[in-house]
């Protein structure tokens, strides 16, 4: 269904060129900052006080997500080979928060202890409203260049990973043990290489195609 009604929607058949560069796409990329910039600061806290790993990997991926709008707010108006090298560096920024998330579930498993259910169900509702609001904002800019499409998949694996995270509350409280904060930790850490990969691909390929044209 929303398939369909995105595709009447008329930037969808814009050049990836002058989508990039809309107003329309700034503002909602200042507004993502704006979003995540806040809501790292809310779960980084709520992260070291209930001794969550998956609201802390929430967290530095709020970060750098917000750093991800940044980049891509300035090279907003640059030709396709720039756009796709600072997709480049996004998608192995991703692919570093991955491999660090799962080396912090590592260490947290050999240091035992059970992270607070209250706080990881409460903060991770906050963090998935805010993460679905960015979503649906960026949702018709989905299949754009690899710095587009870097953008909606930071907001995806976000909003996944917030539910994710409310289940691992769930989990938590259920059990009484750290097991599935730890699992969904891993299970963000494994979402966000895999996206990251993707991304790199195709910025990879974007950056070939500017070197022949």
């Amino acid at each position: 269904m929303k398939e369909d009604m995105s595709a009447h929607c008329d930037h969808q058949h814009e050049p990836d060129d002058q989508r990039a560069s809309s107003p329309r796409y700034r503002k909602i990329l200042w507004a993502a900052l704006i979003i995540n910039l806040a809501m790292f600061g809310i779960e980084i806290g709520a992260g070291f006080k209930s001794g969550s790993v998956s609201l802390l990997a929430d967290a530095i991926d709020f970060f750098g997500d917000a750093a991800n709008y940044g980049v891509s707010l300035a090279v907003l108006s640059a030709g396709l080979a720039l756009r796709a090298r600072a997709a480049l560096l996004k998608g192995a920024c991703m692919i570093g928060f991955g491999l660090f998330v799962l080396g912090r579930a590592a260490w947290m498993f050999s240091q035992g202890g059970t992270p607070e259910a209250f706080a990881m169900g409460s903060i991770g509702l906050l963090a998935l409203i805010a993460n679905v609001t960015v979503a649906a904002m960026l949702y018709a800019y989905r299949e754009g260049d690899a710095n587009m499409r870097s953008v909606w998949l930071c907001s995806r694996n976000d909003a996944i990973g917030n539910i994710a995270v409310m289940l691992a509350a769930l989990g938590v409280l259920g059990t009484s043990s750290a097991w599935p904060d730890l699992a969904v930790a891993s299970g963000m850490a494994l979402l966000a290489l895999s996206g990251g990969v993707s991304v790199v691909k195709q910025a990879l390929g974007e950056i070939k195609h500017a070197r022949v044209a």
